[in-house]
């Protein structure tokens, strides 16, 4: 993403239409799971906070973060939103099913290899464990904030389902959400389009008239939307499950360090061996952990 627009977004997602309407989907998803307090949960993709500040409402108590951009995490320190680490969603340093919920919202359409990312989060997940994944949809609602934000592609929920199953991991519940301003949005965009017109990211063109009027809108598309099951839709949603007779391959040695990179696997004080040597586990969150 854009530094700029990075920016925008730590300053507008607290109260922004957009961020708070999505909050309250993911909050009434995630609070239909029945997890512990103490449920592992990792964030990944972090940006600049909004689902940490979600979790901590919830009232999670362990969660961490993980996100490339230094940026990224520079502003979830600054807000106070929870510990965030450097890391990669294709290579994610965490053991075979060691965490109970994984969020990957608006994350693997910046990848390459979202096949491989989805892979990875079946990976980390224990047998019964969920995902929580959004992206962007339908290609013609490519724009400036696709370009700003570093997508590479948006998607049709036929071809997430499918890639999500591949991943080895048993879609629960799919459906496109932020239907209602699916039009306006697809015209702001061909409007940025033809004049031109530049600014950081879309998250700028609010106020606070139309930010109330928006946030009500949304309110009830995302309350609407799941049971609704809309044919198109600005975003996709998927909850997604490990099954529960889901086995690790035998021989596998996990995380999957290569020669050359994780030398922190060997040396930090982050990780430790646990349950059997052959598996190495994160302990992000432990109370221990330095």
């Amino acid at each position: 993403m854009d530094l700029a627009a990075y920016a925008v977004e730590a300053e507008v997602e607290e109260t922004h239409w957009w961020f708070v309407g999505r909050r309250q989907l993911f909050g009434r998803e995630i609070g239909g799971l029945g997890l512990s307090k103490d449920a592992s949960i990792l964030d990944v993709g972090t940006s600049t906070g909004t689902n940490l500040r979600m979790l901590a409402d919830l009232g999670y108590r362990r969660v961490v973060g993980l996100d490339r951009s230094d940026e990224a995490i520079r502003f979830c320190a600054e807000k106070r939103l929870g510990v965030v680490h450097p890391g990669d969603v294709c290579d994610l340093p965490f053991g075979y099913a060691s965490l109970d919920l994984v969020l990957a919202t608006d994350i693997i359409e910046h990848v390459e290899d979202d096949r491989l990312a989805l892979s990875e989060i079946a990976r980390v997940l224990v047998p019964g464990g969920s995902a929580v994944i959004t992206v962007p949809a339908f290609q013609s609602l490519w724009g400036l904030q696709d370009e700003v934000s570093h997508h590479i592609r948006r998607y049709r929920l036929p071809a997430l389902r499918n890639a999500v199953e591949t991943a080895g991991l048993r879609p629960v519940r799919c459906f496109y959400f932020n239907y209602l301003l699916f039009v306006p949005i697809w015209l702001a965009r061909q409007i940025l389009r033809v004049f031109d017109i530049k600014i950081s990211s879309e998250g700028q063109l609010n106020t606070r008239l139309l930010n109330r009027l928006l946030s009500r809108v949304f309110d009830f598309d995302v309350r609407t939307a799941p049971w609704l099951s809309p044919p198109f839709g600005v975003s996709i949603f998927v909850l997604a499950q490990k099954p529960i007779e889901t086995r690790r391959p035998m021989g596998t040695i996990l995380p999957r360090a290569r020669t050359g990179e994780r030398k922190m696997l060997n040396s930090s004080s982050q990780f430790k061996r646990r349950t059997h040597p052959s598996v190495v586990r994160c302990s992000f969150f432990d109370t221990d952990c330095r």
